[in-house]
This record gives C-alpha cells, sequence and structure tokens, in this order.
C-alpha cells in the first residue's frame, strides 16, 4: 500500500440499460479476462429470470439483495505488543457495498446450476429474501465482531 498520498476514486459510470451504478459494478466483478459483455449478458439475464420470477422489477429486487447481505461491522487485524487483536471497525459504504458484490458473485459462482446466470439470479433472489449464503457471510462477520467488541478500544 503506497503512503504517498491519497488515491483518487474513479466515479463508475451507470449501465446502459438500467442506468444503475450498482448494476455496473457488478458486471465489473462478474467479468473474468476482460469479457465485459459476456459478463452483461450474464448480469442482464439473471435480473430478467429475477423479474420472471417475482413478478417485481429486477433493480428494486437486486438492490434490496445487496443491502440486505452488506456488513456494518467488521473486524481488522490489529498488532499491539507482540499480540494481535481482531479489532471491530464500522464499515465504510463504498467498502459495505464492495463486500456484498463480491460476496454475491463469489457464492454465486460456487452454487450448483447450469449457468452463471441462473446462479446469480438464485443468489439476488436468497440474498434479497434474507437466506443464502452472503447472508450468512454478513452475520458471521456481524458476529466475530461481537465476539471482539472487548478489544474496541483498540481502534486506529
Amino acid at each position: 500500500m503506497s503512503r504517498r498520498g491519497v488515491i483518487q476514486r474513479r466515479p463508475v459510470p451507470p449501465d446502459s440499460v438500467y442506468n444503475s451504478r450498482l448494476v455496473s459494478m457488478i458486471i465489473r466483478r462478474i467479468m473474468r479476462h476482460g469479457k465485459k459483455s459476456l459478463a452483461a449478458r450474464i448480469v442482464y439475464d439473471a435480473l430478467k429470470t429475477i423479474e420472471e420470477r417475482t413478478g417485481n422489477a429486477a433493480l428494486e429486487t437486486f438492490e434490496k439483495a445487496v443491502r440486505n447481505a452488506t456488513p456494518l461491522v467488521e473486524v481488522k487485524a490489529r498488532r499491539v505488543g507482540g499480540a494481535t487483536y481482531q479489532v471491530p471497525m464500522e464499515v465504510r459504504s463504498e467498502r459495505g457495498t464492495t463486500l456484498a458484490l463480491r460476496w454475491l458473485v463469489q457464492f454465486s459462482r460456487s452454487r450448483p446450476g447450469r449457468t452463471m446466470a441462473s446462479k446469480l439470479a438464485n443468489e439476488l433472489l436468497d440474498a434479497a429474501n434474507e437466506t443464502g449464503n452472503a447472508i450468512r457471510k454478513r452475520e458471521e462477520t456481524h458476529r466475530m465482531a461481537e465476539a471482539n467488541k472487548a478489544f474496541a478500544h483498540y481502534r486506529y
């Protein structure tokens, strides 16, 4: 990590279909080997599947899934006098969204199923309904932070 200066965050442009920054962010997470059009097709197919299954707007369901998977606190390792403590820290909104998207993509990849679009649609529907692996990961992160609340005074 560079200690020279503050890195300017590049703004994420919204996607062309839904005009949403969040959809654009998940397309970038899905993308492998620079194949952005394939990643976009996977995400749009998943959102179309969600819309057919629920009858609601796909973007609302997607945003709800991301909101449900977003952690509020996490633990960070902090060395104090030879011992390493897991110190609970509040998560900034940008990082929380990034973690939620990362977990949703990671767990949808590891799901059993035929196509990536169907696996992503199932994971998003599960997250919107407060179930699924991404929600379990968020709960686990919150439990870790709760268990290490005693070390909160070691904050940076």
